[in-house]
């Protein structure tokens, strides 16, 4: 069976503390993977998104020092202010090859299934 890019998407909301951060993003990631049957070898990269309010560490410094995502391209970029939207969440977007015809599952933890209530899994 061949293989195709997909895009999972993800988010959490943490602290603005370093070790908080840094825990909830690996928790992520780690969820991401499972979910997927995922290999480290399968990502090609991973875009991050972080509310005003989330300065403590970097998502994408956190991932590397944790010893996960040493090959992918990383990139973080800080989300624009809007009036109601979720604070001190961390989002992702992760590239992937996976099995052509595969259903991406993504994941909402910690607090941010309220942003996609339709992708929360059980």
């Amino acid at each position: 069976m061949s293989k195709r890019l997909f895009a999972l998407r993800g988010a959490v909301q943490c602290r603005n503390e370093e070790e908080d951060i840094a825990g909830q993003v690996s928790a992520l990631y780690d969820e991401l993977l499972s979910g997927n049957g995922l290999a480290e070898g399968d990502i090609v990269s991973l875009i991050f998104s972080v509310t005003p309010d989330i300065n403590a560490k970097n998502p994408a410094a956190a991932l590397r020092a944790s010893g996960r995502a040493e090959d992918p391209a990383l990139f973080v970029v800080q989300e624009a202010a809007f009036s109601g939207g979720l604070e001190r969440t961390v989002r992702v977007l992760l590239h992937a090859y996976m099995e052509e015809g595969s259903s991406p599952r993504h994941c909402y933890r910690n607090g941010a299934e309220v942003l996609r209530p339709d992708r929360v899994i059980d």
